[in-house]
């Protein structure tokens, strides 16, 4: 699975809009949207940080494993 789809699909399970994931990157709905239609990538920073507000692995959200993996906290 490619790691748009991904981000879109654990987005839309847990009930949220692009609006809202983009202000948590502090990004527009648009500038989210972008990463999800592949017309902008994703930065590590963004990754991380959806790692941390999705409490999953990074391995996961970017489609490297099928099977979702908690976030490890330091």
């Amino acid at each position: 699975m490619d790691y748009r789809e991904r981000l879109r699909d654990i987005r839309e399970d847990r009930d949220l809009t692009q609006a809202e994931i983009g202000r948590l990157l502090n990004k527009s709905q648009q500038g989210y949207s972008h990463i999800e239609s592949g017309r902008a990538e994703l930065k590590i920073d963004d990754l991380i940080t959806l790692c941390r507000f999705y409490n999953l692995s990074a391995d996961y959200v970017i489609g490297l494993v099928d099977k979702p993996v908690s976030f490890k906290r330091k």
